[in-house]
């Protein structure tokens, strides 16, 4: 019997010793990594590669057919309005007016003997109507062949720069077919294509900044959009004029034209806030005695940033970030300071 009590003895005395108090850390408010939601709006840029074209581009070309005999430019050639570009061969346009001429001489002599007959009343008003009607017919188509004659001779209808050769000596040409193209002095403009997923936002008016390879930078103007994509790239082609260009900007270099423009405003929040429940998605919201509570949210899409949330938050609430997982309706936390 002593044996047993005095294995007791150590045991009565562990129990009246007093217990450790609970280590605050492990068993008190959980700490967790808080955030303000928000909606803020931030810049944003689009980039796009470009060509410095140009305002006013035009494709000159003969206004008769023929063989082409003589190319006066080539390409980068400065002109001026009115100089000779090409020429054609002009014997058969020469022909047509020499022969325009002597049927308007025909008409006249024969007009002039109508009239002669009309005065001695051999013959009626009408025929004589009739003849002066054929007079004016025949002089109209002898100035005509006499302009066409001068058409065989292609002049610059403006000062500018021919940036394409479109035909050589030897080819036919028709009435129309382009010989050259023509980049008018004055305004340059950056000629750039926009893809159909960043057409929203933009229109014309709007400023942009154009940075040439060359290494300097101007003020852009969006000056026109294209109201339909192309059929094949599906692309919007748009220019953007600078009207602070120098001589520094020539035509053909490449450049980059920068759009800044406001994002929409869009609340988002931490992939790690995010409880998922099946197809359901929620966040802990921490109130003012730091006690949280679960807060159904419907995600509008995810981005590199988060999820953005089309509702259930108003962007005033502190929720949780991080360790969603770990915490239970009503419990309280401690928020961890940055």
């Amino acid at each position: 019997m002593k044996y047993w009590t005095l294995l007791l003895l150590p045991l009565l005395a562990a129990c009246g010793e007093k217990m450790p108090p609970p280590d605050a850390a492990t068993n008190g408010p959980k700490l967790v990594k808080a955030m303000k939601v928000g909606a803020d709006r931030t810049a944003q840029e689009n980039q796009y590669s470009g060509e410095v074209r140009a305002r006013i581009e035009s494709t000159l070309g003969f206004r008769v057919g023929g063989k082409l005999v003589e190319r006066l430019v080539d390409v980068g050639a400065k002109v001026k309005a009115g100089q000779p570009l090409a020429r054609l061969d002009p014997a058969d346009q020469q022909l047509a007016a020499t022969q325009a001429a002597a049927s308007r001489a025909l008409a006249e002599a024969d007009l002039k003997r109508t009239q002669e007959l009309r005065e001695k009343n051999f013959i009626s008003q009408a025929a004589l109507d009739a003849k002066a009607t054929a007079a004016e017919v025949a002089g109209s188509q002898a100035r005509l062949a006499q302009n066409q004659a001068s058409y065989t001779t292609l002049v610059a209808d403006a000062a500018g720069v021919v940036s394409a050769v479109l035909a050589e000596p030897g080819q036919v040409v028709a009435a129309g077919q382009g010989v050259f193209r023509l980049a008018r002095d004055g305004q340059r403009e950056v000629a750039i294509v926009i893809p159909e997923s960043r057409l929203a936002g933009l229109k014309v008016g709007m400023g942009a900044t154009v940075d040439l390879w060359a290494g300097k930078s101007y003020r852009g103007v969006l000056r026109e959009l294209a109201p339909m994509a192309d059929a094949a790239t599906r692309t919007f082609a748009a220019r953007v004029s600078l009207p602070d260009a120098d001589e520094v900007v020539a035509l053909g270099m490449t450049a980059t034209v920068r759009f800044a423009r406001e994002s929409a405003t869009e609340l988002v929040v931490p992939l790690a806030a995010i409880l998922q429940q099946g197809d359901k998605a929620a966040v802990w919201v921490i109130a003012e005695d730091s006690t949280v509570r679960q807060q159904p949210i419907e995600i509008a899409r995810y981005s590199d940033q988060g999820a953005v949330v089309a509702s259930g938050l108003d962007g005033s609430e502190t929720i949780v970030a991080a360790g969603a997982f770990m915490l239970s309706a009503g419990e309280k936390v401690r928020i961890a300071q940055p």
